[in-house]
């Protein structure tokens, strides 16, 4: 008998994968791999903590709220410049952005949803999906395991 151990996803786990787009936009999405696949992928380098360079590629999250209908480009002003983003974890760690920080048009900084490191699928630890931040000192925001990702008003 072989028992097989590896920290990766399989092809099945993977496909299970979701990522929820709600709150304040026109059109909530349900972000599965396939799904994903359909995006303009980028590369990310990103140190982990022991300093070691990793290669992510992925799909900015701006991309992803814009095809949702998120307020983003010329419309992202006045009140809409209180929105933010919430993005949670499966086992309920949470993080927020605020919605500038995703757009084009007011940032050249790279945050992305990935489900790949160095080429290889994120480990169990680490996905299906993970958001990660391009030259960002500490690892905080860039959450692990993600579910969601709700557009909100701050408050």
């Amino acid at each position: 008998m072989i028992l097989l151990s590896a920290p990766f996803l399989s092809s099945a786990q993977n496909k299970e994968a979701i990522v929820k787009v709600t709150g304040e936009v026109s059109t909530p999405l349900n972000i599965t791999v396939a799904e994903y696949e359909k995006y303009k992928q980028v590369t990310v380098n990103r140190k982990d903590k022991e300093g070691k360079e990793h290669v992510y590629k992925g799909v900015l999250l701006g991309d992803i709220l814009q095809k949702a209908g998120a307020t983003l480009g010329e419309n992202l002003k006045g009140e809409n410049l209180t929105k933010f983003v919430l993005a949670e974890a499966s086992d309920g760690y949470k993080a927020t952005f605020a919605l500038t920080e995703l757009d084009k048009a007011f940032t050249d900084r790279a945050i992305i949803l990935t489900n790949n490191v160095d080429g290889k699928p994120l480990p169990t630890t680490e996905g299906p999906f993970r958001i990660i931040i391009q030259d960002e000192k500490k690892p905080s925001r860039c959450v692990r395991q993600l579910i969601s990702l709700r557009v909100g008003f701050a408050k």
